[in-house]
């Protein structure tokens, strides 16, 4: 008796998954949700778990291998005694500390094997001391670091994720696609800082969460896109869709690249139900737990490039939104202030967006919005 195992259905959004690693080979015994073998598309990576216990049949998509929705990747046997033997076996792996031995599947023994390097010098991230091939790019972008310094011109070839590639391809149809132009502005950040000053502490204990910036740039946002729905709109042909909804895209940072997940109806949340969003959703990113639709939709997008410390950019627009606003580090400068120079925490910020769509005195007069809603944070509160 044996059972099936399929490739999970897809969103219609992604036609297809690549096979990037079993964690099992024929033979192994497996338990049931055990997670067998890893499908990256190119938004996220799907775990694909054992329907049932048993012993690990065939494997019928090999890695490297192409998959759809549905797809038959394996069969397990699942007759009662190999039943009866996975769970004694897997009793037996998990010692008195609960962990396993590291393990790297065959594409990554084989990336292992290409770099010269062991599997004890890899630190693993996988779960039950798995090796994953980022595991094995980091160990080696690591080498070329200190190759660099010794004076070594050694070079290393590493295929591009499917994520990578799918990002570079998204930002070069944007680019390709769109008529994007940016406009600039700057903001005194003055008001939110002794906001977060004075209320930070009591804002934690009330919310478990800590009071960032984000949350008062995407209630602001929010508040200029009601004013300004070009910015919030979206081109399909030669359609423009306007969303009556405000599904505001954030950029965070992954082991697997740069991912944009989405807050649903932020204009509908608190700032304490934002900011406990935006850790969520970097947490999952950091784990590797986004799904797809975490990462689908979006309306908008905000990215704050000053969390690394970045002065000034020119975001590229998420298509198939319209506009993204960017946000930069915070730096003192002398300004003019009632005929005086002040010494004040100013931010630039950017907002890039597709001209065929959004006029330019409709973007200037969004940011500018944005910004005295952000220098004077009590209109957020009186909806002013």
């Amino acid at each position: 008796m044996s059972t099936s195992i399929k490739t999970p259905q897809l969103p219609e959004s992604v036609a297809d998954a690549l096979v990037i690693t079993w964690h099992k080979q024929p033979g192994d015994h497996v338990i049931e949700d055990e997670n067998l073998v890893d499908l990256e598309t190119d938004k996220v990576v799907l775990e694909v778990p054992a329907p049932k216990s048993g012993i690990l049949k065939e494997i019928l998509q090999a890695e490297g291998s192409t998959v759809t929705g549905e797809m038959l990747l394996g069969k397990i046997d699942t007759s009662e005694t190999t039943q009866v033997f996975s769970k004694k076996t897997q009793t037996e792996k998990v010692g008195t500390t609960g962990t396993t031995e590291s393990f790297a599947s065959p594409s990554v023994r084989q990336q292992l094997l290409k770099n010269n390097l062991q599997e004890n010098e890899v630190t693993s991230s996988g779960k039950k001391g798995h090796i994953t091939q980022d595991d094995v790019a980091k160990k080696i972008a690591e080498t070329i670091s200190t190759s660099e310094v010794t004076g070594s011109r050694e070079q290393q070839r590493i295929p591009m994720t499917r994520l990578r590639a799918r990002m570079a391809e998204r930002l070069a149809q944007a680019q390709q696609t769109s008529a994007t132009l940016t406009t600039f502005n700057e903001i005194d950040m003055q008001a939110v800082i002794d906001i977060r000053n004075q209320y930070k502490q009591q804002f934690e204990h009330s919310h478990n969460v800590r009071l960032g910036f984000m949350s008062f740039f995407i209630q602001a946002a929010c508040e200029a896109l009601k004013n300004y729905p070009d910015v919030n709109a979206s081109i399909d042909g030669s359609d423009i869709i306007y969303h009556g909804y405000f599904d505001i895209g954030v950029a965070v940072s992954s082991k697997r690249g740069l991912v944009v997940p989405v807050i649903r109806n932020a204009d509908q949340l608190s700032m304490a139900a934002i900011e406990q969003t935006i850790v969520d959703l970097s947490t999952k990113a950091q784990s590797g737990k986004l799904t797809m639709d975490d990462l689908t939709g979006g309306t908008f997008t905000v990215s704050n490039g000053g969390v690394f410390g970045s002065m000034l950019s020119t975001p590229i627009i998420n298509p198939p939104q319209s506009g993204i606003l960017g946000m930069h580090k915070i730096e003192k400068r002398a300004v003019i202030i009632n005929d005086k120079i002040e010494i004040r925490p100013m931010m630039f910020v950017a907002l890039s967006y597709d001209h065929r769509l959004i006029d330019g005195k409709t973007a200037v007069q969004f940011l500018v919005t944005v910004k005295e809603l952000i220098e004077d944070p009590s209109r957020l509160l009186l909806g002013i």
